[in-house]
C-alpha cells in the first residue's frame, strides 16, 4: 500500500535523481562546448609549414583547434593523403597545379580559398647575364606540366624564346616555336631544379624550393610579372575534399590566413618572396 510517508521518500529521491541528471548534462554541454578539435594539413617545408607553425597554429589555438601540420618535400603525396582523408587538407600548391592533378589523377580536390602568391624566377648558376646569353646554353625547368609552362611564359617573357601559342600555360620544349640561342632545357623534378644550378647556366625555380635553397626574388636574374593573370593561375590555395570545404575548422584556417595580421606577417617574415593574394 502507497502510504503517505512512502510517496514522500520516492518524490524526494525522484527530485534528487533529476537534480543530479541535470547536473551532469550541463557539465558534459560545457565540456563539450571547450572540446578542443584536431586540424591536420599536408604542407611544403617553406614557407607554407613555417607559416602555419609559426602564424597560424597560435591563432587557432585560441579558437579550441589544434592544428598539427604534415611536411612534405614533393608535389604528388600532399594531394593523395589529402584525398584518402589521411589529412584534412593541404597547403603547398597552385590552383593551375591542382585542376591539372586532379585530371589527371581522376579526383575532386577543391580549392577553398587563395592566400598567398610566390614569384617565379629565373636564377644564376654558371653564367650571369641573361641579356647575353650564349648560344647553346642550358637552363634547368621543373618537368612537371604546369610549372614547366610556367617557366617557359617567363623565358618567353625575356625574349629567350616564343611559344607556338604564346599563351600556353602547359608548354613544353617541343612547344616552342623560335628558339634563337639554340637553348638547351634540362628537365627535372621541381625540388630538384636549385640543386641543379651549379651545373647550368640558369634555372627557373619555384618560390617555395627557392625560399629552402636560400634564394630569394632579390637574387633573381629576372621574375615573372606579378600581374594578375600571374596570381590568379598561380597563388597558392588550401585544397580540400568537397565533404570537407564547408567544415568550421578549415573556414577558422582561411580566416586566420586571409587577415590583415597574416598580411604584417608575411611583409615582415618573408618581404618579396611571398606576397599576399587575397
Amino acid at each position: 500500500m502507497l502510504t503517505r510517508k512512502n510517496f514522500l521518500a520516492g518524490s524526494a529521491a525522484l527530485i534528487a535523481s533529476s537534480v543530479l541528471a541535470a547536473c551532469g548534462n550541463s557539465g558534459s554541454a560545457s565540456s563539450s562546448a571547450s572540446e578542443t578539435k584536431t586540424l591536420t594539413v599536408a604542407a611544403s617545408p617553406s614557407p607554407h609549414a613555417e607559416i602555419l607553425n609559426n602564424f597560424a597554429v597560435p591563432k587557432l589555438k585560441d579558437q579550441n583547434i589544434d592544428l598539427e601540420v604534415k611536411e612534405y618535400t614533393d608535389y604528388i603525396i600532399p594531394n593523395q593523403v589529402t584525398s584518402s582523408g589521411e589529412v584534412d587538407a593541404n597547403y603547398f600548391q597552385h590552383i593551375n597545379y591542382l585542376n591539372n592533378y586532379n585530371k589527371e589523377n581522376g579526383t575532386d580536390l577543391v580549392g577553398v580559398a587563395a592566400i598567398h602568391y610566390e614569384p617565379f624566377g629565373i636564377y644564376a648558376g654558371k653564367s650571369s647575364d641573361l641579356k647575353n646569353i650564349a648560344d647553346g646554353a642550358q637552363i634547368a625547368v621543373p618537368n612537371d606540366p604546369t610549372n614547366e609552362g610556367r617557366a617557359f611564359l617567363l623565358l618567353q617573357q625575356e625574349g629567350l624564346v616564343t611559344l607556338k601559342d604564346p599563351e600556353n600555360l602547359e608548354a613544353t620544349p617541343v612547344d616552342v616555336a623560335e628558339n634563337p640561342h639554340s637553348l638547351n632545357f634540362v628537365e627535372v623534378e621541381a625540388a630538384a631544379v636549385p640543386r641543379q644550378l651549379q651545373d647550368v647556366d640558369f634555372a627557373v625555380i619555384n618560390g617555395n624550393y627557392a625560399i629552402e635553397a636560400g634564394l630569394h626574388v632579390s637574387d633573381a636574374v629576372a621574375v615573372e610579372a606579378a600581374d594578375g593573370t600571374a596570381v590568379e593561375q598561380y597563388a597558392n590555395y588550401i585544397v580540400t575534399t568537397p565533404d570537407k570545404q564547408d567544415d568550421d575548422r578549415i573556414k577558422a584556417l582561411v580566416s586566420v590566413l586571409t587577415s590583415d595580421d597574416f598580411k604584417t606577417y608575411l611583409k615582415g617574415t618573408y618581404d618579396e618572396d611571398v606576397l599576399p593574394a587575397f
